[in-house]
């Protein structure tokens, strides 16, 4: 005869330690072999003369953005002479392409895509437009540091770098006041990077701004992949590290509501799914090592968490009748979903404290996890790109 209240108390402990590992565990174990197996970014001093980089920005329809970006790259800290910069349209229909080209006496090259191909898609067409002895990849939204490109190129000094990904800052867009959740995890997101670098190199590059040795970057790659963790995978696959720059900074303005965020991070990890389906191959630890373990561990496990959350917070509620500990906690976890729905439906109209905050942005992303996997399933992951409507900064404006 199965003893249920047995099973449900292994479930809980299970997924208590499962959910412990993911977010506490594995950060901790990166920090102890980063005691003794650190493998830190040789860059050394500045080179004497600058590699050529080739700045390239995929955009759709970013009118409102594009002005302001270009004057955020040429305003940055590295010779001019040495910087080519791309904007590639991907069928924009408002005047983003005429904006761009009212900066071609500066140097700025438009490269326009007639039929919609996606995010990945424009970034393959402009692989061969690329000149550059280092490709950056950003976003129409996203503005760079003054002093962020320097470090970011100085990390191929290193022969074993073959990508460098750039620190992510959560900024606030305008006066809004939704999603302030954002920041603390992009900042825990940044801080489990650093880890990784130390012990070997990250899983997946920011895609709003990372750096890549050419002979990666014209490596071709199904549309329907996110180029920015498929380029971490082919870099290690090809043997070179993939590392975070915590110098090279670039502010990215929150979006601008939990609806906004969930639908952007439904978009992101079913991409991110088939990504890692494309690539199955890293997780073979016979093949990659301890590589394998960590993008199990921040990819594979972030994504099965909710539905192990989930099972855990069921469970107890069917312990419950028999144990006042296991009521105890299943109230606990009650609350705490009251108090993210709470938030989530008060942050796109009043500011909230972080104790609405962050349930409401963890519920919102967990969420989006649990609706990306099933459209992973479905095999209907890999829509069209559309842009994320991030806040805007002010006109012509960028970081100081």
């Amino acid at each position: 005869m199965i003893d249920h209240q047995a099973m449900g108390l292994v479930v809980v402990l299970a997924g208590v330690l499962f959910v412990l590992y993911t977010y506490v565990g594995y950060p901790l174990i990166l920090w102890l072999f980063g005691l003794f197996r650190k493998r830190p970014v040789t860059a050394g001093s500045e080179p004497g003369k600058w590699p050529s980089v080739s700045i390239s920005v995929p955009a759709h329809n970013e009118e409102e953005q594009i002005e302001g970006l270009i004057r955020n790259l040429l305003d940055l800290d590295y010779p001019r002479d040495r910087i080519q910069i791309l904007i590639v349209s991907d069928a924009s229909t408002d005047r983003t392409d005429e904006i761009v080209r009212s900066f071609a006496d500066e140097g700025v090259e438009l490269l326009r895509i007639p039929v919609r191909g996606g995010k990945t898609g424009a970034e393959n067409a402009a692989t061969e437009h690329l000149r550059g002895e280092v490709i950056v990849n950003t976003d129409a939204s996203i503005r760079i540091a003054p002093g962020a490109l320097k470090p970011l190129v100085a990390a191929f000094q290193d022969p074993m770098v073959g990508l460098a990904s750039g620190r992510d800052a959560s900024v606030g867009p305008g006066q809004s006041h939704g999603n302030v959740g954002e920041s603390g995890y992009v900042g825990y997101e940044m801080a489990v990077r650093d880890l990784e670098t130390r012990v070997s190199g990250i899983v997946g590059a920011s895609g709003s701004l990372y750096a890549i040795r050419p002979e990666l970057h014209r490596v071709p790659l199904p549309d329907s992949l996110s180029r920015d963790f498929a380029a971490a995978l082919l870099t290690r696959e090809r043997g070179y590290r993939a590392v975070s720059v915590p110098g090279a900074v670039c502010l990215v303005p929150r979006t601008s509501s939990l609806g906004n965020e969930f639908r952007r991070k439904v978009r992101t990890v079913a991409r991110g799914m088939d990504t890692l389906a494309f690539k199955r191959n890293l997780l073979n630890p016979f093949r990659f090592g301890h590589f394998s373990w960590m993008l199990f561990s921040h990819k594979v496990c972030r994504w099965a968490l909710p539905w192990i959350a989930g099972a855990v917070f069921l469970a107890l509620g069917l312990l419950s009748p028999r144990s006042p500990l296991a009521m105890a906690l299943f109230l606990l976890g009650f609350l705490l979903l009251l108090l993210a729905g709470v938030g989530w439906i008060l942050s796109d109209r009043f500011p909230i404290p972080r104790f609405l905050s962050i349930p409401a942005f963890l519920l919102a992303g967990n969420l989006a996890a649990m609706a990306a996997f099933v459209r992973f399933l479905r095999g209907d992951s890999s829509g069209i790109w559309e842009p994320t409507r991030r806040g805007s900064f002010e006109r012509g404006g960028g970081p100081g």
